[in-house]
């Protein structure tokens, strides 16, 4: 199977302050010299072009990699559950088109992908947190994982990492930790082929997000979800432990036979291999008022239905409204996986439902 091509920006903004920095220094030079147009700003003030059309600032958002310092409050490790003790953040932004993208309403202004370049302040955060946390840290259940940090929270790392390089940095450093930690990162991409050969010593764990290929008009610009399988099983044997975001789950029409088929290609894809270290994580679609304008001024001709029929309230810990499927769509699903991963995949662990 051919390899996805890497995403390729039209253009890099590289702030003052950004070229401060080794990293992004590195990250600038290596744009320009794959020819994409680099920009090495005066100021720390991105110059991004305004447009009367939204579609158009959209698409050119989209397109656009920014170079730039994490300030000390996106440097602070915040709580993660139900994933990992704590996230860490090497970029905010994505350069994937996903009808459903659930940082849609969360971040402010154009949805331009922003690389942090003061790496080694961001590294700086994490030993201090080691051995606190309440998901991993302090679970009976999943102690064996350490302490956990989560890389994926506010990009697809290993979408943006052929420019920037901050994925395989963080992995060697945490195969450098000697301690109980461990690095985790979900994506929708399959160029793991600079991580193959890193000293990783088991503490990154990498998770394919995936859904059944039925869906794939909802993730644009991403990597086929039978590449992404190829590329989770090469990272296992490479000696990563694995996993898979079944994210969002969808429960449109088919949806049975769907993630049936999804489930038996993943066990397919193993079928002649050891059994790899892999867990599941599932996640069912959600949206709140403010990402279903969003995404329905950003995608106006997708399908995926974001009514409130079939679903219910819920709070968020901030006190924000939510929907979510009712409860008797929730049940259905959870039984189906429940019972579908246990037939398939006797090896995988299910670490949550939500």
């Amino acid at each position: 199977m051919v390899a996805t091509r890497p995403w390729r920006p039209v253009r890099v903004l590289v702030t003052r302050s950004a070229r401060q920095w080794d990293h992004g220094r590195a990250i600038g030079e290596r744009a320009e010299a794959s020819g994409i147009a680099t920009e090495w700003l005066a100021s720390d003030r991105l110059n991004l072009a305004s447009s009367a059309d939204d579609r158009q600032a959209y698409a050119l958002a989209k397109r656009t990699l920014a170079v730039v310092v994490a300030p000390p409050s996106r440097r602070r490790l915040q709580p993660i559950a139900p994933s990992a003790d704590w996230r860490v953040d090497l970029a905010e932004g994505c350069p994937a088109h996903c009808s459903y993208c659930y940082l849609a309403g969360s971040l402010k202004g154009p949805p331009i992908t922003r690389v942090y370049a003061n790496l080694p302040e961001i590294l700086a955060e994490m030993p201090p947190h080691l051995g606190t946390g309440i998901v991993t840290s302090h679970s009976s259940a999943r102690s064996h994982e350490g302490t956990t940090f989560e890389a994926s929270c506010y990009t697809d790392p290993l979408a943006i990492e052929p420019l920037t390089g901050s994925l395989s940095a963080l992995i060697a450093w945490f195969g450098r930790w000697e301690a109980d930690v461990q690095l985790r990162f979900t994506t929708k991409f399959d160029a793991v082929e600079p991580l193959l050969g890193l000293a990783h010593h088991g503490r990154t764990r990498m998770r394919a997000s995936v859904n059944p290929a039925a869906y794939a008009r909802h993730e644009g610009g991403t990597s086929p979800v039978a590449a992404r399988l190829v590329a989770l099983a090469r990272m296992s044997e490479a000696g990563y432990p694995v996993g898979l975001t079944i994210a969002p789950i969808i429960a449109a029409a088919g949806w049975q036979q769907a993630y049936a088929t999804l489930i038996a290609d993943v066990a397919a894809t193993f079928a002649d291999r050891p059994p790899p270290d892999l867990t599941i994580e599932l996640i069912t679609h959600r949206y709140t008022p403010g990402s279903k304008r969003v995404l329905e001024s950003w995608y106006p001709g997708s399908n995926l239905d974001m009514s409130e029929v079939g679903r219910s309230e819920k709070r968020t810990k901030f006190g924000s409204v939510k929907h979510v499927y009712d409860a008797a769509t929730m049940r259905m699903l959870r039984d189906f996986f429940t019972s579908e991963i246990a037939r398939m995949l006797p090896y995988a662990r299910i670490l949550y439902w939500t």
